[in-house]
Order: structure tokens, then C-alpha cells, then sequence
């Protein structure tokens, strides 16, 4: 097995599964650099409990400079990232997305603020930094953004804090760090966080022509019909392909307070039934987490509809809707044409908007768009 980031990165090159792209290569330096800092932080004597508690950021930790690698979408960043993660030396790690992991800090700030289960907390957001840099000392985020205004209110004193407690962060993200939050309101309030960046963090860009996700999408084809053996076959291998031969494991997302089971998923490609997603009691909520916390999402078995089907059929709409909203990619099989799925029945009329939404998602203007994973507003 890989050692470092560069050795994984070269083995991949040399099984064909990645092409050269001198971009990436620059961005696996950095990536590799972190890596010998990261080796020898991993061999100092861990901090002791109460160095990490009771100081409350007063004692800062020296530790590596985070690495924000920015760039347009299907450019390699998600992937040249995990090489990153799985060689760190450093354990335990996290690698998150930045959606599911503010709910949950709004969900804890809110039982420390509250007391819930022992007394109020005098300083919620120091205990909180400290609890998660004893979890994790190092976090991978992937696809960072920032549009909810309780996350823009909260994440430069968040950040700065994990940073003091010694957390190294690494970020891939769409947007440059002078535009996070673009547009947002109280924004003048978000600025230091964007000033936090660019002192506590190395910024990388990674540009260039080759959308490697589209091509990917493209490659593995979007609408795969009628059902039967070989559309269950091209869904498989499509989403070998997709997660770079993962075999995928089970997962389950917190929705309002729900367990939301995810059947199959792994680099950021979920696979579902179509049964699973809209013959089951799900609703936009459901649907609104998949779709932020997915980048694919890959839905088997998509069956003709009829009158009997009507509600499966508007589930089917709103998951559409909901996914299409968020930029995320699909891939599928079912048994007709989008336009040929719900002919008769009570809706029948109103589906040409969800064809016409299937359609679009095949295009390639669509596939070259960013996914908007953080759009999803956080329970307070």
C-alpha cells in the first residue's frame, strides 16, 4: 500500500486509472509537503487533557498551514484530496462535507448554549473546538461553502479556535476564498473569516480544460433503458467507475431528527432504488440532504408509471426537482424514455416538466455545472 500522496498519485498514473495533468501534479506537491509535516506532528507526545480543555484556546498549538485548493468543477480536487487522506498520518481523521458537519455544531452549540443534559456552558463555541480537536486533529473538507447565515455568523470563531487547538484543515472548494459567501447577508461580518484563510491557509488553484467528472458522467452514460441485465450491468459498472473501483458501503443521513438510510455509497456517489426513494414516506427534506450531501446519485429501476402510481410519481417529481435544484448528476435505468415514463394517470400532464428536468440533467452544460452542496438551510 501508499505510503504518501505522491507514491499513490504515481501508482494511479501508472495503472492508467488517472491521466497526467501537470496541474494536479503541482497540487500533490503541496499534498505531499503537508504529509512529511503532518509525520513529524504525528511523533510529538499527544496534548494532555487539560492542556486542550482548560486553556480554551489560550494556549495556542503549533501545527502544519492548512491547505484551501479552489477551482472549477471536474478538475480533480475531490480526488487528489483523498489520496491526501487515505496516506495521513495522522489519526484519528475526518473527512467531511461541510453541510452535515455544520448541522451538527449547530445541533451541539445549541445543547451547550441550553445545558441540555448538565449546565449552560459559559463559552459553547471553545468547548465545542476543543471536543472536535480531540475527535479529529486533522479535517478534510470537500466541496467548502458557506451560504447559510447561521454558518457565516459562527465558522471564523469556529475555525480559528480549531486552529488554535492544533486541528490541520484541508479544503476543496469551487469558489476562490475572496468569494465565499458572495452576496450574503451581514457579509461585512463574514470578511475575517476570509482574512483567517489566507493567513492560516496555503492557497492552491486548480484550473485547467479537462472536466475529468463530466467526462466520467459522459463516459459511463446518464439513461440507461429498458431495464434488465444490461442496464443492471452498466449501473455497476458505472458506479466502479465513478468511485474509482470502491465497492461502496451502507450509510445514514440525520434528517430533522430521522435516520435517512443511504443503501450503497462512496466518493460521493450514493446509490438508491427508485423504490427506495419514492415508494417509501420520504418528502422534500429527504430529498434536499441527499442531494447536498451527494455529488451523484445514481437511482436503479425506474419503472412505467400509472394511475395507480400517483403518488410514487409525485416523489419522483419532487426528488427530480430537489436534485436538479442542487446541481446534482444522476445516472439511471428505467424502463422507457423520460418522456414515455407517466402517459396516463392523474399528474400525467404535469410530468413534461419533470422529462424535461431528466432531459436537461443529460445535457452537457448541465454536467459542467458546480454542485451546490450547501444551499440546504441548517436546523437551528
Amino acid at each position: 500500500m501508499a505510503e504518501n500522496p505522491k507514491e499513490l498519485y504515481r501508482t494511479r498514473l501508472a495503472s492508467g486509472e488517472i491521466a497526467e495533468d501537470p496541474l494536479q501534479a503541482m497540487v500533490v506537491d503541496s499534498l505531499q509537503q503537508l504529509h512529511a509535516e503532518l509525520s513529524v506532528v504525528s511523533r510529538r507526545p499527544k496534548p494532555s487533557f487539560l492542556r486542550k480543555f482548560l486553556p480554551f484556546g489560550n494556549e495556542k498549538l503549533d501545527q502544519p498551514r492548512g491547505l484551501y485548493i479552489h477551482g472549477p468543477p471536474g478538475r480533480g480536487k475531490s480526488m487528489l484530496m483523498d489520496l491526501f487522506f487515505e496516506t495521513a498520518p495522522i489519526s484519528p481523521r475526518q473527512r467531511v462535507h461541510v453541510h452535515p458537519f455544520m448541522q451538527d455544531v449547530h445541533e451541539r452549540l445549541h445543547k451547550y448554549r441550553t445545558g441540555t443534559g448538565g449546565k449552560p456552558d459559559a463559552d459553547p463555541l471553545a468547548r465545542l473546538a476543543a471536543e472536535i480537536a480531540g475527535e479529529s486533529p486533522l479535517l478534510c473538507f470537500d466541496e467548502f461553502q458557506v451560504e447559510a447565515i447561521a454558518d457565516a455568523m459562527i465558522v471564523r470563531r469556529l475555525f480559528e479556535k480549531l486552529l488554535d487547538f492544533g486541528v490541520t484543515v484541508v479544503a476543496t472548494s469551487n469558489t476562490a476564498p475572496e468569494d465565499l459567501y458572495a452576496g450574503g447577508l451581514q457579509r461585512e461580518r463574514f470578511l475575517p473569516f476570509i482574512d483567517l484563510i489566507f493567513d492560516r491557509f496555503d492557497i492552491l488553484t486548480l484550473e485547467g480544460e479537462t472536466d475529468y467528472r463530466r467526462n466520467r458522467l459522459k463516459s459511463v452514460g446518464i439513461w440507461h433503458m429498458p431495464l434488465g441485465e444490461t442496464a443492471d450491468a452498466e449501473l455497476h459498472a458505472a458506479f466502479e467507475r465513478l468511485t474509482d473501483g470502491r465497492p461502496g458501503e451502507a450509510a445514514s443521513l440525520t434528517v430533522q431528527g430521522r435516520s435517512l438510510s443511504v443503501p450503497r455509497q462512496a466518493r460521493g456517489v450514493a446509490w438508491f432504488s427508485f423504490a427506495d426513494l419514492c415508494e417509501n414516506p420520504l418528502g422534500p427534506a429527504d430529498y434536499g440532504a441527499i442531494a447536498c450531501r451527494y455529488q451523484t446519485i445514481m437511482i436503479s429501476d425506474i419503472p412505467r408509471l400509472g394511475a395507480r402510481d400517483r403518488n410514487a410519481a409525485k416523489r419522483f417529481a419532487t426528488l427530480i426537482e430537489t436534485l436538479y435544484e442542487q446541481r446534482t448528476k444522476i445516472v439511471c435505468s428505467a424502463d422507457a424514455a423520460p418522456d414515455a415514463l407517466y402517459v396516463e394517470g392523474d399528474g400525467a400532464g404535469l410530468f413534461t416538466r419533470v422529462a424535461s428536468r431528466l432531459e436537461e440533467m443529460q445535457a452537457e452544460d448541465y454536467l459542467a455545472e458546480a454542485h451546490r452542496p450547501a444551499t440546504a438551510q441548517v436546523a437551528a
